[in-house]
């Protein structure tokens, strides 16, 4: 069964972290993700470490980690320490990305690799088979918070060509979206092949007068919704 919402850490009330991850626990989510940013990779670096290690005691959610980062092997590392269960890594960043996943791998943590808008999809020709799942970013990370960060035109287009491809390879890795995630661009980007969507402030922590818990319900019927109308599970 693919856990198909992973709501997105930093998207939260930062002061109440907890709070929200009760909500969501209480709503039936089963995933959140944590992104890790170096400041350097990307100009942000919303939480930390000990945040991420404190938040693994507090909760039994599935962690799916995304590290943006420079250097990956120490983040990587630390992250399999504190528990995660899935990890990804920019592919931009890393010179030995085979070893990584393989790593992962040996630790029983599920391995992917994460794309931003630009690197196109067949960098990963070689690699795909030992990926569990890839994450496609569709804006530039670290700059969800930007107001004038949008997603480049064709996009979408992206999410056809990396499914075209895992289908050729016969493999059963997942495409995740991440960034700008909007309610009524899922039923088309679940057409198109995707499987699995980190949820941020454009569908899950909404300004609309709706509770976190409530967004969640809406989200996961549109996305359940979706899934139904192509005929998968």
């Amino acid at each position: 069964m693919i856990r198909r919402i992973a709501p997105s850490a930093i998207c939260m009330d930062l002061c109440n972290i907890e709070r929200s991850v009760r909500e969501l626990e209480t709503a039936g989510c089963d995933m959140l993700h944590v992104d890790l940013l170096d400041g350097y990779f990307s100009p942000s670096m919303p939480i930390g470490l000990d945040i991420i290690r404190q938040l693994r005691k507090k909760t039994d959610l599935c962690f799916d980690a995304h590290v943006m980062a420079v250097d990956n092997t120490f983040f990587i590392e630390q992250l399999a320490d504190i528990g995660v269960e899935r990890l990804c890594f920019q592919v931009e960043t890393e010179r030995h990305i085979c070893q990584k996943l393989s790593w992962l791998k040996q630790r029983r943590i599920e391995a992917g690799v994460a794309l931003s808008p630009a690197t196109t999809v067949e960098s990963l020709e070689y690699v795909l088979e030992q990926c569990d799942f890839v994450l496609l970013m569709m804006i530039n990370p670290g700059y969800a918070s930007s107001p004038n960060e949008t997603m480049l035109k064709g996009l979408p287009d992206k999410i056809n060509r990396l499914r075209s491809l895992i289908d050729q390879k016969g493999l059963s890795t997942t495409i995740t979206i991440d960034g700008r995630t909007y309610l009524e661009l899922i039923p088309d980007y679940i057409a198109r092949g995707a499987d699995a969507f980190v949820a941020g402030t454009s569908c899950l922590f909404r300004k609309n007068g709706m509770s976190v818990g409530q967004n969640f319900a809406v989200l996961k019927n549109t996305v359940d919704q979706a899934v139904g109308r192509k005929g998968i599970i």
